[in-house]
């Protein structure tokens, strides 16, 4: 048991649930936040075996893990577990840590922290979140698809009107033209609709490419910066797709440093470097390329940040906010992600692709 006055004096303070328990499993000591976690007083817990206040209901029972710790002195940590405490259940993180105290046998501390709370108010930001991006979505499809039919309306109006005999083919031009325009709308909101044509490809050829489009573009106002790591090998890809998801990031950080009359010394730089063991998503990759498009412009406003990839959301007036939500659809057929870091003066997209084949990931 534990006799140091201070570190009791610390335990019972702490708001974090902790649980001291023995070599055998049964509870010696549990702070008050663990008897409120586990509704359980003091007194009715101190004696009893551990599966008597706390059930693990995933597929590793607690004893086991318990067991485990114990054996090889590991700490383990489990989140979002679903425990039974008592007649409810609860979803916490747990964290078992072995104690081993002079001549007493390796006993093991647990502590616990309720999650209900935080994962309530983390799914209704979410809704929250996810209801304001529907809305400014619906709002743009709305207004791009508003502009080209008030122009088929007002062409089928004089094409009513025209005696017959007219030449109505302007009117009928502008008929299509508007269709057409319409349907392009569709087609990029739908995305690339072939098949990737897989091939080995150096992503320098692809950034290369790019900021030879670019350049044309930019007509010497803005200054292209290369920062390249030539050690990078070769991804399987389609290089027309890689192309099209870099040209949509760069192209907006040049219009950006373009439509900003105060804009002082605009540079742009485009960087590659390996990451070794990194995640994206839940997956550990072994080798990850990082490709970063960097401007010094104004930056994106901090409530765009979290919705920028969402279709039709731009932070210029004559941005359709596909390019984007495109650029990312790409990068996620390589189980790959694209993500922003933006504050004034400095704004950094960075693809990152892992660079092992599907059957390495596999194992």
């Amino acid at each position: 048991m534990l006799d140091n006055a201070f570190a009791r004096r610390v335990l019972d303070n702490l708001s974090t649930a902790v649980l001291y328990v023995d070599d055998a499993l049964v509870v010696r000591y549990l702070n008050p936040a663990a008897e409120a976690l586990l509704a359980m007083s003091r007194l009715r817990a101190i004696g009893a075996p551990l599966t008597e206040c706390l059930i693990d209901l995933g597929e590793t029972s607690l004893d086991s893990v318990l067991r485990q710790t114990l054996a090889s002195s590991h700490p383990f940590t489990k989140r979002e577990a679903h425990l039974r405490v008592g007649l409810q259940e609860i979803v916490a993180d747990y964290t078992v840590a072995t104690l081993i105290l002079p001549g007493i046998p390796t006993a093991l501390l647990i502590e616990l922290q309720q999650m209900d709370r935080l994962l309530r108010i983390s799914r209704e930001e979410s809704i929250v979140a996810n209801h304001q991006a529907t809305r400014t979505l619906i709002r743009g499809v709305a207004h791009e698809i508003k502009n080209p039919l008030g122009g088929i309306r007002g062409a089928a109006q004089l094409l009513a009107r025209t005696p017959p005999g007219s030449d109505v083919r302007e009117y009928t031009n502008i008929i299509i033209e508007e269709t057409d325009r319409l349907r392009n709308l569709a087609d990029r909101m739908l995305g690339p609709r072939k098949l990737p044509e897989l091939q080995r490809v150096n992503i320098h050829e692809c950034l290369e490419r790019v900021r030879s489009l670019l350049l044309v573009e930019a007509e010497g106002r803005v200054v292209f910066r290369r920062d390249y790591d030539p050690s990078l090998p070769e991804l399987t890809a389609d290089p027309d797709q890689l192309i099209q998801a870099i040209l949509n990031i760069s192209g907006n950080a040049l219009q950006a440093l373009l439509e900003n009359p105060a804009q002082k010394d605009p540079v742009i730089v485009m960087r590659t470097r390996p990451l070794r063991q990194f995640t994206i998503g839940a997956v550990r990759h072994r080798l990850v390329m990082r490709i970063d498009i960097t401007d010094n412009g104004p930056g994106i406003p901090e409530t765009l940040l979290e919705s920028i990839f969402y279709p039709m959301v731009s932070g210029r007036a004559n941005g359709t906010g596909l390019g984007l939500s495109i650029a990312q659809d790409i990068v996620h057929q390589y189980h790959g992600m694209i993500e922003c870091e933006s504050k004034p003066g400095q704004t950094t997209f960075s693809i990152l692709l892992p660079l092992e084949t599907d059957s390495e990931q596999a194992s």
